[in-house]
């Protein structure tokens, strides 16, 4: 008898069976609207600028009035949504995927991560955008404002995060509750770095695109690798 034949058995494209996630169209739009603004912010279009400042010296008010909302905000943005804190949950991810023997899969997120980071840093370089500036500040922050660091760390982790919880087969539940989790958190840590004057609307608009675009990505081409790799099993 001949020795059994091996066949590739391809994984699921998506946590629900024949409907796979369009990461790609997902990633173009993402790619695509940040371009534009990444153009429009660069070129200094005006009615996106005094729409900017708008937001900014409203909010701005805000914060001089409410001390106490301003603090709390403070404690959200530097500790709670801090990018270190995003980081040490996408390093947990990671050293409990390595533990199940997955170590692509975590090399492949780690990478994600890592490239999150030097690609908002290499933008805040190019574009060298000016914080606002205010003669009675409520905080304070390094480097250029766009993109907001902050902003595209949270998407990046809550995008990784949620995209493995989907991929293991978590409970609806916890995918559930995890989704509510991340969205407070990806639209809260941006309001904080707005209410703290610390950016302008669209330097956190462009982290959570380019957050999400990289997810997209991320997620896209492991699924393709995943789905041609497949896992062998002996053909009885």
């Amino acid at each position: 008898m001949p020795p059994p034949t091996p066949t590739r058995i391809p994984h699921r494209l998506s946590p629900e069976p024949g409907v796979p996630f369009p990461w790609a169209r997902a990633a173009s739009l993402a790619a695509v609207s940040s371009l534009l603004l990444l153009v429009t912010v660069s070129v200094g279009w005006a009615p996106l600028m005094s729409a900017d400042r708008s937001v900014a010296v409203e909010l701005h008010e805000w914060a001089l009035a409410d001390p106490g909302l301003t603090r709390v905000n403070r404690i959200l943005s530097d500790w709670v949504w801090d990018p270190w804190t995003m980081r040490a949950l996408v390093l947990s991810a990671v050293l409990v995927l390595l533990r199940r023997g997955e170590g692509l899969l975590a090399l492949w997120v780690a990478a994600a991560s890592l490239l999150g980071s030097a690609v908002q840093q290499a933008l805040k370089a190019l574009v060298g955008r000016q914080r606002p500036v205010w003669a009675d500040p409520v905080d304070s922050a390094q480097y250029a404002a766009f993109p907001s660091g902050h902003a595209m760390t949270a998407a990046v982790t809550c995008g990784l995060l949620l995209w493995l919880l989907a991929r293991t087969g978590a409970g609806v539940r916890l995918r559930r509750a995890a989704a509510l989790l991340a969205v407070v958190s990806v639209l809260g840590v941006g309001f904080t770095r707005l209410y703290l004057g610390l950016h302008w609307f669209t330097d956190v608009l462009a982290g959570w695109l380019l957050g999400a675009c990289l997810v997209a990505v991320a997620a896209g081409s492991y699924e393709r690798l995943a789905a041609h790799r497949g896992p062998w099993h002996p053909k009885r």
